[in-house]
Parts: C-alpha cells; structure tokens; sequence
C-alpha cells in the first residue's frame, strides 16, 4: 500500500463512520491541556505506578555468532540480562492545571518517570526523565496551539495513555516502527544514544475538535524535532505529524465505559541523521475502535519506509559478546520497508472482568534490494497472538495477565542460511502486572 492509498481512504472511512452503528473510543487528543478553567484546578498532581513480571523458557541460540548464548528476543527489556524477572516498568509522577490568575485559557501538563524501561536507559539517559513538559492556548476558536515536549499524534497505540493500555507489551509493529531508538550509526555495537522516544516530540502543535449531527471530528498539525526525549534537534530538518479522526459516543454504557466508534488516519515523515548522513523515516497509518459495555474491537495498520530497526546481529543479547568475542551489534536498515497491523479483541465478562485476544503481524524489511544489504535475507514475518485477562480491583488499580504465542519467520532466506534455525528459538512469553494510578 502507497501512502496516496491512505489519504484516498479517508473520505471512505468517515462516510462508513457516518452510516456505521454510532460508539466511540477515546479522543486521546483532547484530554490533554484543554480543559476549561471550570475543569481543572490550578495545580492537580497525578501519576501511576506498574510493577510487572515477565518471563520466557530462555532458549538459547543453536546457530550464529551467539550460538549458544541467550537470545534478544527472550530476554526482559531494558537490562536484557535475565529471561524472567520482577521490573517496576513505569513510575511516573507529573502535575497539570489550568485556570491561572493571568490567564484561564492557558493550560500546562509537565511529567516524569522514574520507571526502569527504555526511557530511563540508554546513554545520556537518567532516571527522573522528563516525559511531557508542554503548555496549551486554547484562545483561537478552532486552532488551538500546543508547544513544547508531549505526544505526538499517531497511532492508537502509542497516542493512547499507558496507564488504560489493555496488554502488557506493544505489538510487534509498534514495538519496532514506533517506538523509536536513536543510534547514531547502522551498525552498533554502543547501543541507543539517548531514550527511546516513547511516542514524543519536541515541538508546536495545532490542533482542534469540531463536533456536528453527534460526530466528533478532530485534527492535528505538528512540526517538531524528531531527535527523541530531552534534546534539541541535532540536524536542520524537521518531523511534519499530519493527524485525523472521527468518533461519535451513544448513550447505554455502563458506568465507566463507553459505547463508540472512532476512525483515524495519520501521517509522520522526516529525516535523521545516521552514519553521518541524513536519511528519510516515514511512517503512516489508519485504524478503527469499536466499545460497547461488554465488547471492544479495535484494528490498525501501519507501513514504514526509510530507516527501520533490524534488531541485534545473530539476535544476540545486546552487551554481550560473540562467540569470537567481538561485540553485539545492533542494526539499522537505513533505506527499507515495512508493514504491520493488528486486531484486537476484549469481551467484559462482569464489570470486573475482561478477557483480551490480539493478533499482530509485522513484514519487517521488505524491500528486496540485494545490492543495499538488506534484500531477501533480512526480512522477517513476526506473528504473535496474545491471550490477555484484566481484573480491575477498582477504577484506579488494574491486575492484567497475558500469554504471548510469538513466532519469526525469515521465508525468503536461503534453506540452509543458519537464521532459520536462530528463530527457532523465540519462546512463547508469559507477563503479569499490577497497575495503580493517583
């Protein structure tokens, strides 16, 4: 699918909306700095904590260089040093407000974790990272503006709040082409440069929501550095974020959980700078949400062009050492493609409690081009089907549990090429977690 295919889509996607069964997910763009100074107080802290457990079998590698050693993709992230622990995941503290004395038409959203998870590691990273430090005007009816660090508009799964996320883990195709590491060259044995960019972005932001005949229609324009969490931009070019979506809400949903429909389609394109030279990292999309009180649908697609993370060389455990004792290295496809999606479904059995089934699937470095490095030999089929349970002790405290059906596949390799066998030896993964918000 080309890029034009989702911008011809989406005047198709909002005229089903418009003859679709009226619901509605949550519009994740406007819960944040736009709440009118009767909403909000001048200062409200908040945060959450998420204590997790996750674990696999711990498989080792039977084939190259790390033959024998412990493979990436069955470790526990971030340390990657052990393939079952206990891990306070995410533990972030922020304060918002609105309806300050000069002005009640300004808001402020400012957040931190201190957590152990990707944003807290990496070189130049420390615990205590600042997350979202951004104000909003919400004086120009229509065009509100938004500067600093936050969000950006883009996929459901990463735009969305953490704290409500229904799994454990992202799927494949968020955890690869989303969630974003910075290197600064292809091939390193140094690891990320900075934190994972977490979904965010330094930069302004013009964005509204328009509502007519029951339909909530929203928009976002953003420019910003696309150089991750805490910096500024280290090249002259610019990430545009291009977002729209429609949802309508009805009326018979339980207390606590909506009734609707929401369609969305987004766009993000820049450069970054790796090896010393710029290069193009587009990503796009289009998906959909359906809740009613017992049921959740939700679906969405992705595709990546331009620089794609290619994981670690021989899925060796990053730190370590090969069998001949150079080091691990990671990979960048610096000029590849990649496609993904998923479908996920949740039926409430009683108000407490909630069985989660999600299929993901991710075509990573499709691009047959022999010549550049990353032809036939470097693609990759993810495939992963999650079966999930949530039990909600109370609004604020969520228990989930999820087991994870993961396979790899390298279907054009060579038959005899040794990664066959190294992908034998993904392990299915089982996660728990405990989630608390205040």
């Amino acid at each position: 699918m080309k890029k034009q295919f989702l911008i011809k889509l989406l005047p198709a996607a909002i005229i089903a909306a418009s003859m679709a069964t009226p619901a509605q997910a949550a519009n994740w763009l406007m819960l944040q700095g736009t709440e009118a100074d009767h909403q909000a107080p001048r200062a409200k802290v908040w945060g959450f904590i998420q204590a997790e457990y996750q674990q696999t079998d711990d498989t080792k590698l039977t084939a190259g260089p790390a033959s024998g050693q412990s493979a990436a993709f069955n470790l526990v992230k971030p340390q990657n040093t052990s393939a079952n622990s206990f891990n306070i995941r995410r533990a972030r503290i922020g304060v918002r407000g609105a309806n300050l004395p000069l002005d009640n038409k300004v808001n402020y959203f400012l957040l931190a974790e201190f957590g152990n998870n990707g944003i807290t590691t990496g070189q130049n990273a420390s615990k205590g990272q600042l997350t979202d430090a951004s104000i909003t005007l919400n004086h120009i009816p229509g065009a509100r503006i938004r500067v600093g660090q936050f969000k950006t508009p883009g996929s459901e799964e990463g735009f969305q709040g953490i704290a409500v996320f229904n799994y454990i883990n992202f799927t494949n195709m968020t955890d690869r082409l989303l969630l974003e590491r910075h290197f600064d060259t292809s091939t390193s044995s140094t690891g990320r440069n900075g934190p994972v960019g977490a979904f965010r972005d330094q930069g302004i932001e013009v964005f509204d929501s328009f509502k007519h005949n029951g339909w909530d229609t929203s928009y976002a324009v953003m420019i910003g550095n696309g150089n991750g969490l805490g910096r500024i931009d280290n090249n002259d070019a610019k990430d545009t974020y291009l977002y729209l979506s429609t949802e309508m809400d009805i009326a018979g949903g339980k207390k606590g959980r909506k009734n609707g429909l929401k369609f969305y389609v987004w766009n993000q394109d820049g450069k970054r700078t790796i090896d010393g030279v710029e290069k193009n990292r587009t990503r796009s999309g289009l998906g959909t949400t359906f809740l009613n009180s017992k049921y959740r649908f939700a679906a969405e697609y992705v595709q990546a062009d331009g620089m794609i993370f290619g994981g670690t060389k021989g899925a060796g455990a990053p730190g370590g050492e090969y069998n001949n004792g150079n080091p691990v290295t990671f990979n960048v496809f610096t000029d590849q493609k990649a496609n993904g999606y998923y479908l996920d479904f949740g039926y409430r059995i009683i108000p407490q409690l909630e069985l989660n089934v999600r299929y993901d699937a991710l075509d990573s470095a499709t691009e047959n081009d022999a010549a550049s490095g990353t032809g036939a030999d470097k693609y990759r089929e993810f495939r992963t089907t999650t079966l999930g349970a949530q039990y909600f002790v109370n609004k604020k405290t969520v228990l989930r549990a999820n087991y994870e059906i993961r396979d790899i596949k390298a279907p054009k390799a060579a038959a005899g090429a040794p990664v066959h066998d190294i992908l034998k030896s993904v392990d299915n993964r089982i996660a728990l977690q405990l989630s608390i918000l205040y």
